[in-house]
């Protein structure tokens, strides 16, 4: 078997021990040496992940040796490749700003920020849905540590809102898949996808009812309207390096439903065929006319990229839900990129609110602001890209999502696509006027503090990731073309994660 598929998990693991076992006795330039170890490690087994998926061929990993329909089964495809990837790119800015200092404030941050990419890459790699729930709790737990730790006030009193819903979240994961297994006798998506096509009427109600629940929950983890509310301030709340981290967070619940309503309840599932696109549709322009408004009104910066992320989030659910190859390839080429914009936001508010002072990032009052040129002129860039407007990379992928849009729908998708855009850019342009344009005479000659050389580059190398995406446009669409394929067709997938057989062996003598 090809070993490569578990290194995501494993490498991040590993190197999450080792940290926990030095940071007792070893100071932090020893603990970041360690962490930067790991990175590079693990960026090294993505490009080698990437390479084996780039001709079309899916990697079935089986641990334990076990058949995938009794044991844990790994699958590497262009899409859990492709999301790896972006985990891994938006993991080294975010490792980098938060070795600016702030990880020494933070009880076991470099343990927890290596186990939380861990849950996160085997969220992307499984092929079992009891398994991806336990890699959501993996990840979850790490983001408690990483939200709470040194937390007081009003950082305490977002983070237990968070702890508490995903909780409730996770206790409907459980009953959903408790429900499932009961009907289906398996909970490897590949063997799921066989059986459901096979229901009859009577099994089909009770299955539907099972991933009913499981959308649910997967919605709420991607904060889809109604369940959204714990998204804005706890991620307003968070430090800087953490809420940059947590933009991918979101995206997994979206992942989640691209990866189960295409593989097990899609066009090929019977009488269960691609029933949660009809509902998600609408849901997903509602969210992102929401977001909009909210940017808008937004009395803080950081509340203002929150929302941005619920943005994101929406528009992503109206691609996927179209169900056809171009608006999910339009999809696939947006989400790393309204990732990378909205961490650097996170990023780039943190500067912003040390050189307004006790301000922070409030954009009611006018504040002095000295220095300001910098971080206005990235503040531009990150505005320009995360609304859409040429010639960035998130102008890319909306046009691309514009020219996808049946015929159909294409009257109020267009509307709320480029009405949501439209508010975005009035939202960011008042952030920008009351940051930047409107200050206090009393700024002029007041020095400005110093910038740090770690978290401007952390914050520039997020906003080259998406100058990157604009120049190599062509080359990434061509991938998530043919990763939407992919996805469509998923017989091709089934028939290799079911054929994948064990390796046996010789007993030993």
């Amino acid at each position: 078997m090809n070993h490569i598929a578990i290194a995501p998990v494993l490498v991040p693991l590993v190197t999450g021990a080792i940290l926990l076992l030095l940071e007792r006795t070893h100071r932090a330039s020893v603990l970041r040496l360690w962490a930067w170890i790991g990175m590079a490690a693990l960026l090294v087994t993505n490009v080698a992940l990437l390479r084996e998926v780039l001709d079309g061929d899916t990697v079935v990993y089986l641990l334990g040796d076990w058949p995938a329909r009794l044991g844990i089964a790994l699958v590497v495809d262009r899409l859990s490749a492709l999301m790896v990837t972006t985990t891994t790119l938006l993991a080294i800015p975010c490792l980098l700003y938060a070795c600016a200092g702030w990880d020494k404030r933070a009880l076991h941050f470099h343990a927890l920020f290596q186990v939380q990419l861990a849950g996160l890459n085997g969220a992307f790699l499984t092929g079992d849905v009891f398994n991806l729930f336990v890699f959501f709790e993996v990840m979850l737990i790490a983001s408690y540590g990483l939200l709470l730790s040194g937390a007081r006030g009003a950082r305490i009193k977002a983070g237990m809102h968070y702890v508490v819903f995903n909780i409730a979240a996770s206790t409907v994961f459980l009953l959903a898949l408790g429900l499932l297994y009961g009907m289906l006798g398996t909970l490897n998506m590949a063997e799921m996808a066989v059986r459901v096509a096979a229901l009859g009427p009577d099994q089909a109600l009770l299955v539907r009812a099972g991933a009913g629940l499981l959308l649910l929950v997967f919605c709420a983890k991607a904060a889809l309207l109604p369940l959204y509310l714990w998204l804005p301030e706890a991620y307003a709340r968070a430090p800087a390096a953490v809420a940059a981290l947590f933009t991918i967070m979101t995206k997994v619940g979206l992942y989640a439903v691209l990866r189960i309503y295409t593989l097990v309840f899609g066009s090929e599932a019977g009488l269960l065929a691609d029933f949660a696109w009809p509902w998600l549709l609408p849901a997903g322009a509602a969210t992102m006319v929401l977001a909009a408004l909210g940017v808008v009104g937004a009395p803080r910066l950081r509340i203002g990229v929150a929302y941005l992320v619920l943005l994101s989030a929406g528009t992503l659910f109206v691609a996927f839900s179209l169900g056809n190859a171009g608006a999910i390839s339009a999809g696939l080429y947006y989400l790393p990129q309204s990732v990378f914009v909205t961490a650097a936001l996170f990023l780039l508010a943190d500067i912003i609110q040390r050189h307004r002072g006790g301000t922070g990032d409030y954009l009611m009052p006018i504040a002095s602001m000295p220095g300001k040129t910098v971080p206005a002129l990235l503040f531009l860039v990150a505005a320009v890209s995360v609304s859409g407007l040429p010639p960035l990379s998130g102008f890319i992928g909306k046009l691309q999502l514009l020219n996808s849009v049946p015929e159909d729908v294409i009257g109020w998708v267009w509307a709320a696509i480029l009405g949501s855009s439209l508010m975005a850019v009035i939202g960011l342009s008042r952030s920008g006027t009351r940051l930047f344009w409107r200050v206090d005479p009393v700024a002029e000659g007041v020095e400005a503090p110093p910038l740090r050389r770690s978290e401007l580059a952390a914050t520039m190398l997020l906003l080259g990731y998406g100058v990157v995406m604009t120049v190599f446009a062509g080359p990434i669409l061509r991938y998530t073309e043919a990763t939407a394929a992919q996805l469509l067709a998923p017989s091709e997938m089934i028939e290799r994660v079911i054929g994948e057989t064990p390796v046996l062996r010789e007993p030993s003598r």
